[in-house]
Parts: structure tokens; C-alpha cells; sequence
């Protein structure tokens, strides 16, 4: 009985070829979107799942409070660690890590071989007891007790030592050596892009300042003993960090700790401040299921739609079929064995153009997702139970409507027509009401999206960052010598000028207090500290409001001036940039000899805000000084020309003074470039979901077009005889799936709306939603359907109607 159902199925698919091709053409498409979208999807959760006992440990972040809103802080103090330990019998482990930015270049040497790496970690001993990564060669045990201990991971070693076993090598970062006492294997699935970890001990901060609670640096986690309650430790540990003193302020601690639990640290720390680890977007994992989901049930009612309407053609097939005997229950699975096979055909083809486009996407995403059948037996059972799920989804309803036909009536009629169906005619409206409706909810969303993309590009960031090479100071030497490197720089024909400092745009930045006298009283306010040098202004192009800027010929710059941006004049309550000039200020100065030191000074200019963040955080109150101790990084602007040949002379000049450290540059622009990665693969992602579920909702319309072309050709016959044009014709036809993409629009508007303004909250800076967006998306859309349509409208109006009118 099966095989005869599966056989008249064939057949049935073979007589109707466009219905056939229509069909898997839609499903084929809609699976290989959604087994994409699935495969990313399942990936990105995929994150820390690998590592025992996970689900005890925690990280530990801050959450702000202000007027202007809370902020999430993921640096913390490093007193949280030792709080944890002496506190709370319930934890296991704490481990505190300090990292560089994903820009920071070490340069790592063993014998000839001289490279550099990023992923520096520096932790405290237990980093590999919450972190419990397998171990290629040595032991995690006690391998960061010892100040001079490197442990690196199994892709560094093949890197540097080829496929020896490293342990007990040395080997120097920076010029300091260390010697290897293990090996890790790297896991892409771990949150954390680490390379190599040194010993929190090799850094040697004095412990006065390990107990400062106004040093926000470390990343602290906790691993709770099995069984602890972690809201509840979560609570007392509030409680007691609640009452510690910040001894820079003599203020208790103001911010609110959380504890993250681990399997949510990866796709759920999108929005936190001076997060370094590698991060997903659980809005994005969101909105991209979601959109599978669409396009998976677009291309279900486009099944459901032209079964139906095939319904018509296939009336005395179940007359004759009722009338020998069969039961509606054995229609029912012939009809469902016609869908699950054309599913089937749609789902191998779906796996073909998988396999063909996930190097792409592989490409495109940077991640190593793999689709092979035969190696996964996981995917073959995943490929037949959408099969049958969807096979289900698509041809349970067609198979219950053309079961249900009276015989009677059919063989006596001929023709069944849509009323004879009772809801039929609804139900296909309704679908492609909704296949519509999201077909532009999508262009919408991809048109504020693309929007607000551009704007992150495009916007003035108040500075100039164009043709400005980049990169990090070597060497006692240039420290030492750093204003003649720079003035030897500055000489070179194709520079136009050159800045030193910490805190340049898109480059790290110091968070910390400035002290302002308010009623006799130093009152500290959070702000961000750029350490420049006289050149800074220039070289980036900032401008002025009021005052001056820092010079030379004012030897008091160095040691008693400061300078603000517009917000800090705002924050600070000094009322206007003028008003702020010559108001006095202070702050603690960064010295490990020397704690107490404070800077006093006096506010000599005011600079224009300019966006030296991404776009994502509001614009901070943040103060300029001069401070060459902590000059890090030189900022070299060129003139335009030849910057290949300056480059070259830049390199020279460098080799003078490190020539013992390889020269590693970047330009300020890519550099910003690189931070709206994420949202750049979202909106070409989103350009191509949305042309599949356009084109899949128009396949489905293109077959009803022509069904109702079919249906109504005597009476195009008749309008033709009566002296009726083709423009007539066509508008006749089209006009009603014309008013059903009108009533799309007008149930897509408002979830458009609503869903990209929650998305553009996630930006300080963010466009207004345009208004022709909506507009753009209903005409697209109506002009799309009229485009289909009108192919068929167009061929039914210009056939010989003696023809149409002699058929029977």
C-alpha cells in the first residue's frame, strides 16, 4: 500500500511539472536558509559548553548607576578575588586575569625565531582549576605558581617550536624570559582568545595597590562549590563590597556586583564596557532564528497555497477514488506521501546547496562549521525529521481539504470552485497576507539596518582619522629617547605631524577620577583620562571651543594644566566652556613609588566632544593632560602621496631605535572599521535572507497568478470578445493580490517599527527611523507581486480568446 502511494505520488508530481518545480524550488530554498541559520545558530551556543563543571562557575561584573542611565562595567577590583576567598566557604576557586586588548602585539622569542602574538593573559595560580583546559604536554598542576611560568596553548607551540615538546623550554616575551611548563589544546569554543598565560606574580604590583578597590582592571571569576546558591552569595557578597572604602575617595564602593553565570558570558555581554573577550549577540542569534523561522514557514504556505489551489484540478480524481471505496483516511496518506516526497526531493536538494555555500558562510563569519552527513550520522537523522516535520507542516491541511470532497457533487460538477470549499480561499489570502508581511518586515529591517551601518562609518567623529599609521612603542630606547624618535619622525618629508600618547580614538583608554573643589571640598567624578603630548590636537584634527591648547612656550603645561571635552564641562557643572577656563582640578597621579602624589592644576582649554569609542557608548566627560609616563602609542600622519615610500621611511627611522623589535602597524581607520564588524555581517545577512524570502513568497504567488489565470480564462475570453484591452485585463487580474499585499504592509509597519527601535536602543548614536523606509518597503513589495503577476495576467489577456471560449 505504501509503495502504491509513493507511486501514484511520482506520478502525480511528474504530470504537474511547474507545480512540481514551483514547490521544491520554494522548499529547497527555505531549507537551505534555515539549515544555514541553524548551523551558525547552533554554533554560537555552542560557547564554553565544553569545559566540566561549568555550569558552577560565574564571572563577576559591575553594574553603574547615573543620571543618564546604568551602564554594565565587566572590569572589577582586584580586593573582589581575595573578598571571595576569606569570606565565603562556598567558593571553590577565584582566579583574577588581566589581558590586552586584541590589537596587543608581544613579541615572543626562542633562539633565531622572533614573532609577534596577541592573547597575552596574565592570572592568578587557579586560572586552570575553573578553567580546566586539556593539557597536550605537562601539567596544569601548580604550572603558574612560579613567577618565571609560561603556559601557551598547543597552536603557539607549533607556531614557535615546531612539534617538539616545549616544556622546560625558554623562551622570552617582551625581552623577559619564562620558562614553559605546559601545553594547552585551544578550544575555538571558548570565550576567551587566549594564547599564552603568565603568572599574576610576574607582574609585581605592590599590594597596596592589589587592595585598592578604585583600580578597576581585572576580570574576576568564581567557581562555587557544587550545590552553593548563587543568588545567595551573590546578595552577601553585595553586602560586604558594599561597605569597603575606596582609600582613593574614602567613599564606599558605589558599584553593584553581579554574578554571570558562564553559559550566558559569551552571547549575553554584547553591551558591557571594556569587555576583551571574544562576544556574540544573543539579539542577533535571536533575530536570525526568527528570520529562519519565516522563511521556513513562507515556503510551508506556499505549498499549502498551490495544494490548494491545485485542488480544483484534482476534484474528480477524489470523486472516482470516493466512489470505488477508498476512505478519506487512505486519501489523506496519499496525499501526504505526495508532499513527504516532494519534501524529500526538496530537502536533498537543500543538503546539496548547504554543503555548496557553508564554505562561504564559513568565510564570511570566520568559524569552522561543518556540514557532512556521512561523518555526523546526527545530520541524517536531523534531515529526515525535517522531512517529516515539515512534510506534515505543508501538506496536512491540503490533504484534509481535498479529502473532504463530496463525491457526488464533484462527478456531477465537473468543477469544484473556491466557495465549494467553504475557507479555502481565506486561508490562501491569509497566507499570503503573512508571507508578505514578512517579506517587508524584512526589507524594512534591512533598510534601517544598512541606515544605521552607513552612520557608523560615515558619522563625524570630530576628529580626523584618515592616512594616520598606528602602533605601539618597543624598547628601552624609544622610551627613553621618545621626543627625539619623535622629532626624527616628524622630519620626514612625507609626515605631516606625530602624536604620542595613551588613550588615542579606537585605541585603549583609562577610566578614573578627577578631584573638583566644590564647597571646600575635593569631590571626585568618574571620568576618562587621555594622556597626550603637545602634537595630539594637531595631528587628529580636534578642534577648540575655548581657551588654548597645551604648548611649550607654557612651562607650567606639563605639571599643572589640564584640558576638558564639552561633556565634562557639562558634568562637571561649570555651565560653559568659557566659564570652565581657569577652574582648578586635581588628581591622584599614577605612581607605584608613590601612591599620594596629586596633580593640581588649572583648566586651559576646551576641546569639541569627538568620538574616540565606538558608537555604541555615549559620548564620556573626559580630561586631556599632558603625562609622558604613560606615553604608549605614536600616532604618525601623513601627507597624501606616496604612503607606501613613508612607511618605508617610518620603518627606517623605527629600526634606529628598537632595532631589536620588528615594527607592527595599523592605520586609525581600518581600526574603527573593525568595530561594527558584527552589525556589517548583519546587514548582509540580512540582504540576503530578505531577497530568499522575497523570492520564495513570489515563486508561491507566481503559481497562484497562473492558477487564476487558468481559472478564469473563459471570462478573460468573454471581456477580450466584448472588447476589453490587455491593460484591463491585467489590472483585473492583479488588483486582488494587489490589496493583499496593501494589508501586508499595513500588519508589517507597526512590527517593523517597534522591533528597529528596540534594535537601534542598543546605540548612543543611532538614526531616526525614517519614515520612507515603510514607504520603499510597500512599494517594493507591491511592485515585486505586480512583477509576478502580471507575467501570467499578461499571457492570459493576449490568448486567442475563440480558444479559450471552444475549450471545454
Amino acid at each position: 500500500m505504501l509503495r502504491n502511494y509513493f507511486k501514484t505520488a511520482y506520478r502525480n508530481l511528474i504530470r504537474h511539472k511547474g507545480f512540481t518545480i514551483i514547490n521544491i524550488a520554494g522548499l529547497a530554498l527555505g531549507l537551505t536558509a534555515c539549515l544555514l541559520i541553524g548551523l551558525f545558530v547552533y554554533d554560537e551556543l555552542q560557547y564554553d559548553k565544553f569545559l566540566p563543571e561549568g555550569e558552577q562557575v560565574y564571572r563577576i561584573y559591575d553594574e553603574v548607576s547615573s543620571p543618564d542611565g546604568d551602564e554594565t562595567v565587566l572590569p572589577t577590583p582586584p580586593p573582589f578575588a581575595t573578598t571571595l576567598d576569606e569570606n565565603f566557604p562556598e567558593v571553590e576557586q577565584t582566579v583574577r586575569i588581566l589581558m590586552q586588548p586584541f590589537d596587543g602585539q608581544n613579541l615572543v622569542e626562542w633562539g633565531e625565531k622572533r614573532t609577534y602574538e596577541q592573547g597575552e593573559f596574565i592570572a592568578d595560580p587557579g586560572f586552570f582549576k575553573i578553567f580546566p583546559l586539556s593539557f597536550k604536554y605537562g601539567s596544569p598542576e601548580k604550572a603558574l605558581d612560579d613567577p618565571s611560568s609560561i603556559v601557551v596553548s598547543d597552536k603557539f607551540a607549533q607556531k614557535v617550536f615546531g612539534n617538539i615538546d616545549p616544556v622546560g623550554q625558554k623562551l622570552t616575551v617582551n625581552k623577559q624570559p619564562f620558562l614553559v611548563r605546559g601545553v594547552f589544546e585551544s578550544n575555538p569554543k571558548f570565550h576567551m582568545p587566549v594564547n599564552f598565560v603568565l603568572s599574576l606574580k610576574a607582574a609585581e604590583f605592590p599590594p597596596e595597590r592589589m587592595k585598592s578597590w578604585g583600580w578597576q582592571q581585572f576580570f574576576t571569576y568564581v567557581k562555587l562549590r557544587e550545590g552553593a546558591d548563587p543568588s545567595l552569595t551573590q546578595a552577601k557578597f553585595r553586602d560586604i563590597v558594599k561597605k569597603q572604602v575606596d582609600p582613593s575617595t574614602n567613599e564606599p564602593y558605589k558599584y553593584k556586583p553581579y554574578f554571570q553565570p558562564l553559559s550566558k558570558v559569551y552571547l549575553y555581554s554584547a553591551s558591557f564596557k571594556y569587555n576583551l573577550f571574544l562576544k556574540g549577540n544573543i539579539t542577533y542569534v535571536k533575530a536570525l532564528s526568527i528570520i529562519a523561522i519565516f522563511i521556513l514557514l513562507i515556503a510551508c504556505f506556499n505549498f499549502v497555497n498551490l495544494a490548494t489551489a491545485k485542488s480544483m484540478q484534482r476534484a474528480k480524481e477524489v470523486g472516482v477514488r470516493k466512489a470505488i471505496g477508498a476512505s478519506r483516511s487512505q486519501l489523506m496518506q496519499q496525499f501526504l506521501a505526495e508532499t513527504l516526497l516532494l519534501t524529500l526531493i526538496s530537502v536533498i536538494f537543500a543538503a546539496a546547496l548547504t554543503s555548496l555555500v557553508l564554505p562561504s558562510l564559513n568565510a564570511f563569519t570566520g568559524k569552522e562549521m561543518s556540514f557532512n552527513i556521512f561523518s555526523n550520522p546526527q545530520l541524517l537523522l536531523l534531515l529526515l525529521g525535517l522531512t517529516l516535520v515539515v512534510g506534515m507542516l505543508a501538506g496536512f491541511y491540503p490533504a484534509l481539504v481535498l479529502s473532504g470532497f463530496n463525491p457526488v457533487r464533484v462527478l456531477k460538477g465537473a468543477v469544484v470552485s473556491d466557495s465549494r470549499i467553504g475557507k479555502v480561499q481565506w486561508l490562501r489570502h491569509g497566507l499570503i497576507v503573512v508571507q508578505f508581511a514578512v517579506s517587508i518586515f524584512l526589507i524594512i529591517s534591512a533598510v534601517i539596518v544598512f541606515r544605521q551601518v552607513s552612520y557608523l562609518h560615515n558619522k563625524d567623529l570630530g576628529f580626523n582619522r584618515d592616512q594616520i599609521m598606528f602602533f605601539q612603542m618597543r624598547g628601552d630606547n624609544m622610551f627613553e629617547s621618545y621626543e627625539t624618535f619623535k622629532q626624527e619622525l616628524k622630519k620626514l618629508p612625507g609626515v605631516a605631524n606625530v602624536s604620542m600618547g595613551y588613550g588615542f580614538p579606537g585605541d585603549a583608554t583609562a577610566g578614573d577620577g578627577i578631584n573638583v573643589p566644590r564647597n571646600g571640598e575635593q569631590v571626585r567624578h568618574h571620568v576618562t583620562q587621555l594622556m597626550i603630548d603637545y602634537d595630539y590636537l594637531k595631528t587628529l584634527n580636534v578642534k577648540l571651543v575655548a581657551g588654548r591648547p597645551f604648548s611649550k612656550e607654557y612651562k607650567t603645561d606639563t605639571d599643572h594644566a589640564f584640558m576638558l571635552n564639552e561633556t565634562a564641562v557639562r558634568e562637571l557643572g561649570y555651565g560653559s566652556p568659557e566659564k570652565a577656563l581657569g577652574q582648578p582640578l586635581s588628581w591622584n597621579v599614577w605612581s607605584d613609588t608613590n601612591p599620594d602624589t596629586l596633580k593640581e592644576g588649572k583648566i586651559i582649554g576646551v576641546v569639541r566632544d569627538f568620538h574616540y569609542k565606538s558608537l555604541y557608548d555615549k559620548m564620556e566627560p573626559t580630561v586631556l593632560q599632558i603625562f609622558p609616563p604613560a606615553y604608549w602609542k605614536v600616532a604618525v600622519k601623513m601627507k597624501a602621496g606616496n604612503i607606501p615610500h613613508t612607511i618605508d621611511q617610518v620603518t627606517k627611522v623605527w629600526n634606529k631605535y628598537a632595532p631589536d623589535y620588528p615594527i607592527e602597524y595599523i592605520f586609525m581607520d581600518d581600526n574603527f572599521q573593525k568595530m561594527y564588524k558584527a552589525e556589517d555581517k548583519l546587514k548582509s545577512l540580512l540582504w540576503i535572507f530578505t531577497g530568499v524570502a522575497i523570492f520564495v513568497a513570489c515563486l508561491g504567488l507566481f503559481g497562484l497568478a497562473a492558477y487564476a489565470a487558468e481559472r478564469r480564462k473563459k471570462e478573460i475570453g468573454i471581456r477580450k470578445v466584448l472588447g476589453a484591452d490587455t491593460s484591463a485585463i491585467v489590472a483585473l487580474l492583479s488588483k486582488e493580490f494587489l490589496k493583499l499585499v496593501l494589508v501586508a504592509a499595513l500588519i508589517a509597519f507597526p512590527l517593523a517599527w517597534y522591533a528597529m527601535s528596540v534594535w537601534l536602543q542598543d546605540f548612543a548614536y543611532r538614526i531616526s527611523i525614517p519614515l520612507w523606509a515603510f514607504v520603499t518597503a510597500g512599494l517594493v513589495a507591491a511592485i515585486v507581486a505586480f512583477l509576478t503577476i502580471s507575467y501570467q495576467a499578461f499571457k492570459a489577456a493576449t490568448a486567442d480568446p475563440v480558444l479559450n471560449l471552444r475549450t471545454e
